[in-house]
C-alpha cells in the first residue's frame, strides 16, 4: 500500500482506520511532512535479547514492521535452558 499524497487521502485513510476500530475518540491527522511524527517519535525502535555476558545476541529490524517475534523466541530458546521434564510417578504396589 502506498502512502496518501494527498490530505484529502490521508484523512480518507484515517477515516477508515477509525471507522474500523470503532474508536471514539477524535482523529488529529499530521501533514503531509509528518512534522508531528518527525517531532515525537523515537525511531527506530528495535527488539533486543542480551545474553548472561551482556552480549547482543539478537537484534530486530526497525520496528514496528521489523519485529518478528518468532525470532526473539528462537533466540530464548537457544540461550535457555530447556525445561526438566516432569518426574516419573512409580506406582507401588
Amino acid at each position: 500500500m502506498t502512502s496518501p499524497t494527498t490530505l484529502a487521502e490521508r484523512c480518507a485513510v484515517a477515516d477508515t482506520c477509525a471507522t474500523r476500530l470503532a474508536l471514539r475518540l477524535p482523529a488529529v491527522i499530521d501533514d503531509l511532512k509528518n512534522s508531528t511524527e518527525l517531532a515525537y517519535t523515537a525511531w527506530p525502535d528495535r527488539l533486543y535479547v542480551i545474553d548472561r555476558e551482556g552480549r547482543v545476541t539478537y537484534k530486530s529490524r526497525p520496528g514496528p514492521f521489523g519485529f518478528k517475534p518468532v525470532e526473539v523466541e528462537q533466540t530464548l530458546k537457544r540461550l535457555l535452558p530447556a525445561p526438566a521434564a516432569p518426574a516419573q510417578i512409580t506406582q507401588v504396589r
